[in-house]
């Protein structure tokens, strides 16, 4: 079991939880990701590693409320405790030795991801552009932090209510046509966005690294759930990834694969909501 000692709600449906972990932070490293399950009758959900202290033996997760899983994680409070929490999972993110400037490009709450990539790579003296992509103003998330770790930082929003009006590849596009050279371009997102990133490096040779989010439950590569194409072999999220070359990810079989349990989720917080009414009947009578 681990502790939440901190807890932050940074827009309605994103949640912010910093637990004890001293085992798990003093390994972890960006990119890397936990398999977490709330009690024994509880899914297994992972999450990516936001941040982590290693003095103070905490790890953070940044997660969006997609699902029952997140909707009952994001009701805990500092304190609660949560059953399961393993990590450090999965391959670090690696970029190319020699590296002098990096783009890093976050979309919604892959920011929370994008974050680490970030700061890692600016504490390692690497120049980098942070370009962070929200619908609007009122879901922004980790502006400030972005803007600490980077040496350009790029708000954009589709509604122009924010920053600049525009998707991420917009700037993006702006960037690299302004003359502007990365040895490397992170992108985490929603798949849409990461396909599309990649699609703009890809005619500059510019390595393109993505995180990818498949339907993942051991984290050991045993179930096999969370396999993906990358350049026509199968690979395994957990183990081989979750960072892969965005050049030769099939994005539209994970956009997919991704879809495959929509309605059973939509049922099941159905089912969950009914429970929760049914329980609150019983406690007034």
């Amino acid at each position: 079991m681990v502790k939440i000692v901190r807890k932050k709600v940074l827009n309605p449906s994103v949640t912010l939880l910093e637990v004890e972990a001293p085992l798990i932070a003093k390994k972890a490293r960006a990119g890397q990701f936990i398999i977490l399950r709330l009690d024994e009758q509880g899914e297994r959900i992972p999450l990516t590693i936001a941040d982590y202290d290693r003095e103070k033996g905490t790890i953070t997760i940044i997660f969006q409320k997609v699902g029952l899983t997140t909707e009952l994680l994001a009701d805990l409070n500092e304190g609660d405790v949560i059953r399961d929490f393993v990590g450090p999972l999965g391959l670090a993110t690696e970029l190319p030795e020699g590296a002098k400037r990096v783009c890093v490009v976050g979309g919604g709450v892959g920011c929370a991801i994008a974050y680490p990539q970030a700061k890692t790579c600016h504490a390692a003296g690497i120049e980098v552009d942070v370009i962070a992509g929200f619908r609007s103003k009122d879901i922004v998330i980790l502006e400030e932090e972005f803007r600490a770790v980077s040496d350009h930082c790029y708000i954009m929003t589709d509604d122009g209510t924010y920053g600049e009006q525009g998707f991420v590849t917009v700037k993006l596009q702006q960037l690299i046509d302004s003359g502007v050279h990365y040895d490397a371009v992170i992108a985490i997102g929603p798949i849409p966005m990461m396909k599309f990133v990649s699609k703009t490096t890809e005619p500059y040779g510019i390595k393109t690294i993505v995180s990818l989010n498949p339907i993942m439950i051991d984290g050991t590569g045993m179930c096999g759930g969370c396999r993906v194409t990358v350049g026509g072999k199968m690979k395994f999220a957990c183990v081989d990834g979750p960072d892969f070359d965005g050049h030769q990810v099939d994005f539209d079989e994970l956009m997919n694969r991704n879809a495959v349990y929509r309605a059973q989720e939509i049922e099941e917080e159905k089912r969950h909501d009914c429970r929760m009414e049914q329980l609150a009947h019983e406690m007034i009578h």
